[in-house]
């Protein structure tokens, strides 16, 4: 694979320009090398990287886990049990994240359920964001 400037990786991976330097300066992904006029030059190892951890993201993953992954993979001494282990974390964070939404879905339809919408300058959807939760 020929080098790719930054522009390119990001087309290649669907990750933003200005995420791809933040996740150099965090250490998630290493400094390129550069040309000599100082542009920065990725080669295939950045690209798998940063694709691996776009689809961290993408599954939600925080970045200290995706960190996690990538020291076990980086140190080559993991099993695939660490990594199901992991994964199985998220899956249970996704879920309480799942059931807090639809508990903020009832409660926004029960809201607007209780607004007709009128006029008048008195609003039960203001006056219940303005009530103290019990």
């Amino acid at each position: 694979m020929a080098e790719l400037t930054i522009g390119k990786l990001a087309a290649r991976t669907g990750v933003n320009i200005e995420t791809i330097r933040y996740y150099e300066r965090i250490g998630m992904i290493p400094p390129p090398p550069r040309s000599a006029g100082g542009q920065r030059r990725y080669e295939e190892g950045h690209l798998r990287r940063l694709s691996f951890v776009r689809r961290c993201r993408e599954l939600g993953f925080p970045l200290d886990e995706i960190r996690a992954l990538l020291a076990l993979v980086d140190g080559g001494d993991y099993s695939c049990a660490e990594v199901r282990d992991m994964t199985v974390r998220q899956l249970d964070a996704v879920r309480r994240r799942i059931a807090d939404l639809r508990v903020m879905e009832r409660t926004l339809d029960t809201m607007a359920a209780a607004c007709d919408g009128g006029s008048v300058p008195e609003c039960p959807i203001v006056d219940a964001l303005f009530a103290e939760r019990k």
